[in-house]
């Protein structure tokens, strides 16, 4: 079976890549780093390392690569190709779709096999609107060959793999856990599977758990270390009071998890456990910068706090812990962070409070603001 993947990155190699393999799959990563293509030419293979005691190793084979300016190439691998995979970031995948367009036409001309077509981003729904981006460059007169021969189910993806150097710039070191769910009732007849995913007829209470269990948590130990200049996640969960905090946020999120999707409480609270051991992973060396990046992103209003914050106000849920996250993401000015800047640039020239008002889409008369914005200045007394 012949895979087409975008993104060569640690999470495309270390995480889509590796299950697509052990799936039987040959795989053709598409990426913009020239060093990555040539690379994957010249091994076509590469090997995953797990970062635990027994550093169980896996080599995928039967690789190879095209850079994405290689259009004529591209094209004839979408065109012949039983799966494509993306893991190139939500914000990327406007660009994917202009690259695969070609490929998808192409092979409805000709009434080709069905074809599955999955991002795998840490988004919502990026399956269907990746989909809303193919079609709209693809033919009105082929849509209906389309709507027969392509599907595009959402996915839920997971797991943590950090910035790394290695030697050899191929080899990933990866966390043991993963998690990959698919929209079930998305998929084709033909649809041959990919060994250890699972399949779900509604995602959302998968997606919602994963955003508001790991990467709530994530970035909360990001942001709460980042302002006791501590350099790593492994290193802030060491420390007892975040470690406190981050528990504290995670109980609030898990009460909202179980009330709005009927996860089951013991169930919900051996996830939460799960997550904070994978956190301190000593074999891992996760940097704060990084997991604390694009803040702007993290705190819009469909992301990891807001979402959760507004969901658990209104089912009256307390949030105290979850606007100390928020409070603690306004002061994250990472120099090397373009969206630390802007963020730190706004909050200079119109106020926090306008922050938490335009972007979050936290109006000033609300609750959560007032609770915000009482936390945003008592941290900002403590750095004085």
């Amino acid at each position: 079976m012949k895979a087409v993947h975008f993104g060569a990155g640690n999470i495309g190699r270390g995480f889509i890549g590796l299950m697509l393999a052990k799936s039987g799959y040959e795989i053709c990563f598409v990426t913009r780093n020239y060093k990555q293509v040539t690379a994957l030419r010249q091994q076509q293979s590469y090997v995953v390392t797990m970062a635990g005691e027994t550093k169980e190793q896996w080599r995928v084979n039967h690789v190879t690569a095209l850079h994405v300016n290689e259009l004529r190439e591209v094209k004839a691998r979408v065109a012949d190709a039983d799966l494509i995979t993306t893991a190139v970031g939500a914000s990327s995948l406007r660009n994917v779709a202009a690259q695969i367009a070609p490929g998808i036409e192409l092979r409805l001309l000709n009434e080709s096999k069905p074809l599955h077509i999955m991002a795998c981003e840490n988004a919502l729904k990026a399956s269907t609107q990746l989909k809303k981006w193919v079609y709209a460059l693809l033919p009105a007169e082929l849509h209906e060959a389309a709507n027969r021969l392509l599907s595009f189910p959402n996915t839920a993806v997971d797991r943590i793999v950090p910035h790394q150097k290695n030697k050899d710039p191929l080899s990933v070191v990866v966390e043991p856990f993963s998690e990959w769910v698919i929209h079930q009732e998305a998929l084709l007849d033909s649809f041959p599977g990919i060994h250890g995913v699972k399949y779900a007829n509604s995602l959302e209470p998968y997606i919602e758990r994963k955003l508001f269990t790991v990467n709530t948590g994530h970035s909360s130990a990001a942001y709460h270390g980042y302002l006791k200049g501590i350099s790593t996640i492994q290193e802030a969960m060491q420390d007892d009071r975040i470690r406190d905090r981050i528990e504290q946020t995670l109980d609030e999120t898990s009460k909202l998890l179980v009330d709005k999707h009927g996860f089951d409480e013991q169930e919900q609270q051996q996830y939460v456990n799960q997550t904070l051991r994978r956190f301190s992973n000593s074999a891992l060396t996760d940097s704060i910068t990084r997991v604390g990046r694009s803040p702007l992103r993290k705190l819009s209003a469909a992301e990891r706090f807001v979402r959760p914050a507004i969901q658990a106000y209104n089912l009256g849920h307390g949030v105290t812990n979850l606007a100390s996250s928020i409070a603690s993401a306004l002061h994250f000015d990472y120099h090397a962070d373009p969206e630390a800047e802007i963020l730190q640039l706004a909050i200079g020239q119109k106020g926090a409070d306008h922050v938490i008002r335009r972007h979050m889409g936290i109006p000033e008369e609300h609750a959560l603001h007032d609770e915000i914005m009482k936390e945003y200045k008592r941290i900002q007394i403590f750095k004085v």
